[in-house]
């Protein structure tokens, strides 16, 4: 991992890495269009036609509006979602939350494990898009 940008966008913290994105949502947040809105304009900036995972480091309990992954089905090169989380009901709510989206979705309990799996994600749908070619 290097150089990485960091933004405070009210109710989380996103942290951009070359092929993923982090963001850690804050205690007692709910998560809306209108955050989601910014998210995907820093989305657009660091990975405009570039293939990019999502990690959710859940350490916190929060709400999300579920109709917010209609967001993720609308960005084509947002090829994972992987969420890290050791706490058993974050962890059930995350498996709920990833029917509302058609992307890959992986839990861990880690971020190594996460960046691994991700990285593998990308690169298999990297592969794809040079064959296509």
């Amino acid at each position: 991992m290097g150089k990485f940008h960091y933004y405070d966008i009210g109710n989380a913290e996103v942290y951009v890495f070359d092929d993923f994105l982090i963001k850690q949502v804050k205690e007692g947040a709910f998560i809306s269009d209108d955050e989601t809105e910014l998210f995907v304009e820093i989305i657009g900036k660091h990975f405009k036609n570039k293939n990019f995972a999502f990690i959710s480091n859940r350490v916190v309990s929060y709400t999300v509006n579920p109709l917010v992954y209609n967001a993720a089905k609308s960005i084509p090169n947002l090829v994972a979602f992987a969420v890290i989380s050791t706490d058993h009901k974050m962890r059930e709510t995350s498996k709920f939350e990833n029917k509302f989206h058609n992307k890959p979705f992986k839990l861990f309990k880690n971020l190594s494990d996460t960046i691994l799996w991700t990285s593998d994600i990308i690169k298999q749908e990297n592969e794809k898009n040079f064959e296509a070619l």
